[in-house]
């Protein structure tokens, strides 16, 4: 593992939780009745309550995506992040989706500790062609002063087939060499769907003193299984209420899921 990933994380596998803020200004879905500080509060809140070991504030719900997001994405979610940091107490990343430099520069701007996205590789997409700049991303994070800022890379992305024909963990193996990320996450298709076991086993394999987390997808009856292979998880959807993405976290689920989480670290 590396410094900053025990840093941050520690020795256990972390279970992160998602905080999926509401559609944001400017995005088609956004409604100015709805309630964005008090959505993300109660969510952040249910999440710390059920002990998971680290939260993640995403925009989930800027469809369709960009990937280059409008100023004031990235404005609004600093803001609600800033109302909310004297109630968080755990660490927490950022992602705005699927902008690196926004993701780095938000987490910068509200002392993140780590910051998911699409750092690297070439892919077609629902959002069109898709090639992100992890040298780019990296060196905004250190002239930004955030060295210490943990970098989780994605190699699968969600809603995209990647045009790089070698096999998932040659690619995986080739991120961590030459992007130098403290974690790599393994995805499913999209957001709620699971990554393959096989998928992450095979990561995994060839990556044994890196952090290789599921990203997507775990469920409460698949996270023992998830965790006797990968370094940890991200998960949302499995959290709402009816397992819906786009409900609030049900608290009754959410701590259902991190005693079995727990029992299975153990």
């Amino acid at each position: 593992m590396t410094a900053n990933f025990k840093r941050v994380f520690g020795e256990a596998k972390p279970v992160i939780g998602m905080v999926h803020i509401g559609a944001l200004p400017g995005t088609p879905l956004f409604d100015p009745s709805f309630d964005l500080l008090a959505a993300a509060r109660a969510d952040l809140l249910a999440l710390q309550e059920a002990g998971f070991d680290a939260v993640m504030f995403g925009n989930e719900n800027d469809r369709p995506y960009e990937f280059n997001v409008d100023t004031v994405s990235t404005a609004t979610m600093a803001t609600l992040i800033g109302q909310l940091k004297a109630e968080i107490t755990v660490p927490f990343g950022v992602n705005v989706l699927w902008d690196p430099m926004s993701s780095i520069a938000l987490g910068a701007a509200t002392g993140a500790a780590f910051v998911r996205e699409i750092f690297t590789g070439t892919y077609a997409s629902d959002m069109g062609p898709w090639t992100p700049d992890a040298g780019k991303a990296m060196r905004y994070r250190d002239r930004l002063g955030r060295s210490d800022m943990a970098m989780l890379y994605n190699v699968s992305a969600e809603f995209a087939h990647s045009l790089d024909q070698r096999p998932l963990p040659d690619r995986a193996r080739s991120a961590v060499f030459s992007s130098i990320p403290d974690a790599v996450l393994v995805s499913g298709q999209i957001t709620g769907e699971a990554a393959a076991l096989s998928d992450l086993e095979a990561v995994k394999a060839v990556l044994p003193d890196i952090a290789v987390m599921a990203n997507t997808g775990v469920k409460h009856e698949t996270v023992a299984d998830v965790l006797s292979i990968a370094d940890g998880c991200i998960v949302g959807s499995s959290l709402k209420i009816d397992g819906d993405t786009w409900k609030s976290i049900d608290p009754e689920r959410a701590r259902d899921f991190m005693a079995r989480a727990k029992k299975a670290r153990s």
